[in-house]
């Protein structure tokens, strides 16, 4: 069975979390704001710069838990991981990766909703750094432009590049579509498959985690029914 969870738009970016630890915040998989959590200083060194320090202390890790760095098949790996760190499956935290977006006018007066279903994504659960995967659909009315399909896949998968919590992805794709296309009239709606449920703590190989965004005239049974009859 899934679990699912809708996201309701808010102002209010900060949750609660009370006396609960940190295992039980990262157990619970609980996010602290719709915004990625980064230090202030995190774009000052290099993407050279980085992938150098992240070597260094992915080779102590490994060295750690008792690999041979001297074994062939093992002592490049610190500089492949930190290379697919900052090049790959991180490269949605810096801004410069943020895809370019043009608009086009609406010129066939196309007013009803565009959907665009099953785009693929891959991110990283920011609690245990284990891979989360699944489905994102998206639908939109236009306010009198339009955006390239491609772009929607592109806007995705520079959120999904980053340590995630899925919640937080549903709405940084929809508050992004909504400031690019200029409307609220915006829904999203992802089912993931979270290895740090599957292949630690409980175990279950067979659940997954749908989180729902809906904005401005999605709100209403009648259009939230029609994209969820698309999209099924």
């Amino acid at each position: 069975m899934n679990d699912i969870f809708t996201v309701a738009p808010s102002d209010d970016n900060k949750i609660m979390l009370g006396d609960l630890s940190h295992d039980e915040i990262g157990d619970n998989h609980i996010m602290t704001g719709i915004e990625t959590p980064l230090r202030k200083d995190a774009f000052d060194l290099s993407d050279d710069e980085k992938k150098k320090i992240i070597a260094l202390h992915f080779s102590k890790i490994m060295e750690t838990l008792g690999l041979d760095l001297t074994d062939d098949s093992l002592k490049g790996t610190p500089e492949r991981v930190a290379k697919m760190y900052i090049e790959e499956i991180f490269s949605g935290l810096n801004p410069a990766n943020k895809p370019k977006v043009a608009l086009f006018e609406n010129k066939y007066q196309y007013n009803e909703m565009l959907v665009e279903k099953n785009i693929s994504f891959y991110s990283n659960c920011e609690h245990h750094f284990v891979p989360i995967f699944g489905k994102v659909h998206i639908a939109y009315k236009s306010s009198g432009k339009v955006i390239g399909l491609s772009k929607l896949n592109r806007i995705v998968q520079y959120f999904a590049k980053r340590p995630q919590v899925q919640e937080r992805l549903t709405i940084q794709i929809a508050n992004e579509l909504q400031k690019v296309l200029g409307t609220q009239d915006v829904a999203v709606y992802i089912d993931a498959k979270h290895l740090c449920v599957s292949s630690r703590g409980i175990k279950d190989d067979t659940s997954s985690t749908i989180t729902v965004y809906y904005g401005g005239s999605f709100k209403s049974e009648q259009t939230k029914n029609e994209f969820l009859k698309y999209i099924d």
